[in-house]
């Protein structure tokens, strides 16, 4: 079965309500029967007022940029799955190196949410990736293996093939830099085969593997046409209609 590509625009912590709804109104006018599934992650202020606007535009589909792994109790400042369902949530972003590096999100962190969100019919996008001083000491695929044996450690099997794997070289994300493509295949292929390995092959195979890390619309058609890529999971581009939906049309000239 063919995956189907999915583009992922990740705002972090840029837009008002205002912004918000300005820029998917901009989107969905110009967003044509997409090949794609279009996914935005606005911040938690603007989910509840985008999940109102997209209700008439099911072109586009919502993430939250990150969930608490319990259902509710007192976590002061923290969102939950139930929530995010309750808003039609589709997807939220897991592990992503910003949480890992600034707010000290663990391994076993992740580990429960990428659990949470399964329990909660969530699909996670979980994120992955090696540091600039880990690749050049040639520890990137145990980082990877490492980072996806401990995330998915309480996923089965019969749950797995949901879940949405972005690669971030932790160095290549809002810096402007980014690996070769031959780099990038090597990881991809790395990341289905440990999967595989995991899971089974079949699994694997129905894993949609992402790549993320100074995306943008000159490079986009390049990363896709990446065997094993399935996708992209855009920052800073994405915050700009024309710049991302170059991206996400991107998709036919790699094809």
């Amino acid at each position: 079965m063919a995956r189907k590509p999915i583009i992922v625009g990740n705002w972090k912590m840029n837009g008002t309500v205002e912004e918000t709804l300005k820029l998917i109104t901009e989107l969905h006018h110009k967003l044509e029967s997409p090949e794609v599934d279009v996914v935005v992650a606005p911040p938690f202020t603007s989910l509840y007022s985008a999940y109102v606007m997209l209700q008439e535009m099911p072109t586009i589909k919502l993430a939250a940029q990150n969930m608490h792994w319990e259902a509710e109790g007192a976590y002061t400042g923290e969102i939950s799955g139930v929530f995010l369902k309750e808003i039609a949530c589709d997807y939220v972003i897991i592990g992503h190196s910003e949480r890992r590096q600034y707010f000290a999100e663990t391994d076993e962190a992740v580990c429960k949410k990428v659990a949470s969100a399964v329990a909660q019919e969530l699909i996670p996008i979980l994120c992955i990736g090696e540091t600039r001083d880990q690749r050049a000491s040639g520890k990137t695929e145990n980082v990877l293996e490492s980072q996806l044996k401990k995330a998915l450690s309480a996923i089965p099997m019969s749950e797995a093939k949901n879940i949405v794997v972005a690669y971030e070289p932790v160095w290549a994300i809002g810096s402007g830099e980014t690996p070769t493509e031959k780099e990038i295949e090597s990881a991809a292929y790395f990341i289905r085969n440990y999967l595989g390995r995991l899971y089974d092959a079949p699994t694997a195979n129905t894993m949609r593997i992402l790549y993320g890390g100074s995306v943008n619309s000159e490079n986009s058609g390049i990363f896709l046409r990446i065997p094993n890529i399935d996708g992209l999971l855009v920052g800073g581009a994405s915050l700009f209609p024309e710049k991302f939906l170059k991206i996400i049309e991107s998709r036919h000239s790699s094809s």
